[in-house]
């Protein structure tokens, strides 16, 4: 009998990178969430949760299994992921924590393996395996020239890993005894084969058999991309899974059945031992395949998951080229295929359609429709590690162009860094090479488009939205190095909203407050943008990998002698991990209700943190200080936000020398720094008290033209967001004046980045909007000043934007 689905397990939040099944009512699951799960099976054809481990703050991407013993009668779950730690949990436990904890790779732990008496070996991308005995290291593999991607244990003292470097190792406890080379790109997967020896997968979409003397037994070809897992049947048949979005089963040699899945990667699969087989894919599912009749799903349920598969967009490299005019219709298909998992692509009107000859039922299947593909059309390894594009980015005629190599999933800004860094290129660039990227990437869907995360603290960057402030009309940008490569970003500027009704006053002397509509409304054809009245922010964050770093250096203070008294306190640590765990479930997608509430408390511990730390050490504090303003603003009261500020500007060392060029750890400071105040000033926020006052007392210290870029930005940014309030409530007039002072320091003084001036010059506008409105009127000394100064901007900054608003000024006054 064919293979159908069985079972289908949901609850993973995102890829499911590793499982095991080694009992036929067990499966173990590691996914990029964070989580491991165990499942245990409650019918023939339905599995349910049993027990979620919170694997790690990042990736989990590794997991094996460990027989029962004494300590524990259902076994272990082992996994290893991004945070570099092999964790062991007892399946018996209820505690959230691990029951052992293997430290000593440097990189992401990708591979694991286990022997029945419970030895471990790891494989990871610092290209070594580790051998655990016990829970202690025994043997270090060392020898690998690439990442570690598989590992297999084949008895208590012989192992085999595979690598990115192509090959394959045997070895004798310690020592490398043997070498196995053929395939031509990376080794992703390796199983032993019973009375042959092991097989091995790889990138170049072969899998290889071989005996354990090196001998080459066979090959199986079919798959069109990258084969990732291998699993081996009990009756020796293979099982493979890929990047082609399928699972294959191979007997004999030959390909027996193809399982097309309805998602871009199947990453894992295992075999029970009753032969049913089970997948983990990149749509977060984990899917069980059974020959069984009895095991197999509902009618409903397979006619639900063939219609999910044929619905599905095929890029046109996973199925051959597509060229219509030479494509037959539907009629095509009444003749049966050569193979079983034989594709054919068919016209039904103007549609491609992709079927599959299913030999066991007779049948083509359609497995979806094909779309021309969008981006590459197979991933690319570079130094060993897998990426959706290398790009050649040429420096200087004649010079070999340096390699940027980039996920769609991960952060243009992070990657834009790594390349900086990586060779020796100011930073400067890295706005230019994020734009590089954004359009030779475009079209790509990322999941989430505007995750940007902090180039030094792995969380999210603000990126301007054309619903917050309006931005430019099309800009021409190039290659950052050469020039090349031209090509075109354009944004809409959103449209203006109404100012709604509410209290105004003289944004210069708190005068004439009353509430009531405005009554100089500005007239249609003239206001094109002015109010903007919503304040901007930067929310957006990597939670998990700040937290990460806090803990990383924290550690790394507590094992320094010298250091030891600087880090977290036992309380401090427990409000650390409270506010952690509140930011983790109001960022989630969607949010998640808090189980927790943050109060001054928590606020104090940071405080007393921010005061201890060395200055290279304080960023990532400082950037969960910014976290701490834009989601629990609650906690902070008057006295509270005076000492909260007051530490911020301390531990940016705001009043030192601003004698450039700054040094890279205070500069990192000063810019989270300025986003936090940014995220003080939101819509409700109440602007009474000294704090306010106290931090543009402090803006108007620092020497603007010392700011970075990205700082300028933030510092403008907070101009708009107190803009944005004073449309709204009349504020004291002491903050006014302080307010508008800073607007003009920016005007006269920014002569380079045309976004922290068109978010001041929006700023300006809002103020006067706001005078207008309520009956006020600018002193003709005052006009005359402001009108010097935004007829100079255009100039500057030659931008419709930047135009229009001037003009748009230049009519409220």
């Amino acid at each position: 009998m064919p293979y159908k689905l069985s079972a289908t397990l949901n609850a993973h939040s995102s890829d499911v990178r590793a499982l095991v099944s080694p009992e036929n009512d067990l499966v173990l699951s590691a996914s990029r969430d964070t989580t491991a799960i165990a499942w245990r099976r409650s019918s023939l054809n339905q599995f349910t949760q049993e027990s979620v481990f919170q694997a790690s703050s990042r990736y989990v991407n590794s997991v094996a299994y460990i027989h029962p013993t004494s300590d524990a009668e259902h076994g272990y779950i082992v996994t290893g992921g991004q945070d570099t730690v092999v964790n062991i949990f007892s399946l018996n436990s209820t505690k959230g924590d691990p029951d052992f904890s293997l430290l000593g790779h440097t990189e992401n732990v990708c591979a694991l393996d286990t022997t029945k008496s419970g030895t471990i070996i790891s494989g990871s991308w610092d290209r070594t395996a580790k051998v655990w005995k016990n829970f202690s290291l025994v043997y270090d593999l060392k020898g690998h020239q690439q990442a570690v991607w598989a590992v297999l244990a084949v008895d208590e003292d012989q192992f085999l890993t595979g690598s990115a470097d192509k090959s394959v190792r045997l070895w004798q406890q310690h020592k490398s005894v043997f070498t196995y080379t053929g395939h031509k790109d990376a080794v992703r997967g390796l199983a032993l084969v019973p009375d042959i020896g092991f097989a091995s997968c790889s990138n170049d979409s072969e899998i290889r058999v071989c005996t354990m003397g090196g001998d080459f037994v066979y090959s199986l070809s079919g798959h069109t991309s990258f084969v990732y897992s291998l699993s081996v049947l009990p009756d020796g048949g293979i099982v493979s899974a890929g990047e082609d979005r399928t699972v294959r089963v191979w007997r004999d040699g030959e390909i027996s059945q193809t399982i097309i899945h309805p998602a871009i990667s199947v990453w894992t699969v295992s075999s029970m031992p009753n032969g049913d087989i089970v997948s983990g894919c990149s749509d977060g599912v984990i899917r069980v395949f059974s020959e069984t009749v009895e095991r197999w799903a509902s009618s409903n349920d397979l006619k639900a998951y063939d219609d999910l598969v044929a619905s599905q967009a095929l890029p046109s490299h996973q199925v051959g080229d597509v060229k219509k005019s030479d494509l037959q219709g539907l009629e095509a298909l009444s003749l049966p295929g050569k193979k079983s998992g034989e594709v054919k692509m068919v016209k039904n009107g103007e549609i491609v359609e992709a079927h599959q000859w299913d030999s066991a039922a007779g049948i083509w299947k359609k497995i979806g429709d094909v779309v021309d593909a969008v981006g590459q059309g197979r991933k690319q390894l570079y130094e060993g590690k897998e990426y959706d594009y290398v790009f050649d980015v040429d420096i200087q005629d004649g010079v070999p162009p340096l390699k940027l190599p980039y996920n769609v999933t991960e952060n243009s800004f992070s990657a834009a860094q790594r390349f900086l860094q990586r060779n020796d290129l100011p930073l400067s660039y890295i706005d230019e090479v994020v734009k590089f990227i954004e359009k030779n990437t475009s079209g790509v869907n990322l999941g989430t488009a505007e995750e940007y995360m902090d180039p030094f603290t792995g969380a999210s960057r603000y990126r301007s939205s054309a619903a917050s402030v309006p931005t430019s009309t099309p800009v021409e940008y190039a290659d950052p190095f050469t020039g090349a490569s031209r090509y075109r970003s354009s944004a809409t500027p959103s449209t203006p909203s109404e100012v709604q009704a509410s209290q105004y006053s003289d944004p210069f002397t708190g005068a004439s407050r009353y509430t009531a509509t405005p009554q100089v409304p500005l007239a249609q054809n003239v206001a094109k943008i002015l109010p903007v009245t919503k304040p901007t922010n930067f929310k957006q964050a990597n939670v998990s990998a700040m937290q990460g770093k806090i803990f990383q250096f924290d550690e790394a203070l507590r094992n320094e002698i010298s250091a030891s008294s600087f880090a977290m306190y036992p309380d401090e640590i427990g409000k650390v991990d409270e506010i952690f765990r509140y930011l983790s479930q109001v960022t989630a997608t969607p949010p998640k209700r808090p189980s927790i509430i943050i109060t001054t408390g928590h606020i104090e511990a940071v405080i007393q943190i921010l005061d201890r730390w060395p200055v290279s050490q304080r960023f990532p504090v400082i950037d969960l200080s910014r976290l701490l303003v834009a989601f629990c603003p609650y906690a902070l009261d008057n006295v509270t936000k005076d000492r909260f500020f007051g530490a911020l500007f301390k531990a940016a060392e705001w009043t030192s020398s601003w004698s450039a060029p700054l040094s890279k750890p205070r500069e990192t400071n000063i810019l989270l720094l300025l986003r936090t105040i940014a995220n003080a000033f939101q819509e409700q926020t109440s602007v009474d008290g000294p704090w306010a006052s106290q931090i543009l007392e402090a803006l108007s210290q620092v020497p603007y033209g010392v700011l970075t870029k990205t700082q300028r930005v933030a510092f403008a940014t907070t101009l708009f967001n107190i803009s944005c309030i004073i449309l709204q409530t009349p504020l004291d007039n002491s903050i006014n004046l302080q307010h508008f002072s800073l607007i003009l320091k920016v005007l006269e003084s920014e002569t380079s980045d045309s976004e922290a001036a068109y978010r001041t010059l929006v700023a300006l506008g809002n103020v006067l909007y706001a005078g207008k409105s309520s009956g006020s009127s600018v002193d003709k000394a005052r006009s005359g000043e402001i009108l010097q100064c935004i007829r100079a901007l255009p100039t500057t900054f030659p931008e419709d934007r930047v135009r229009t608003v001037s003009s748009e000024i230049e009519w409220l006054l």
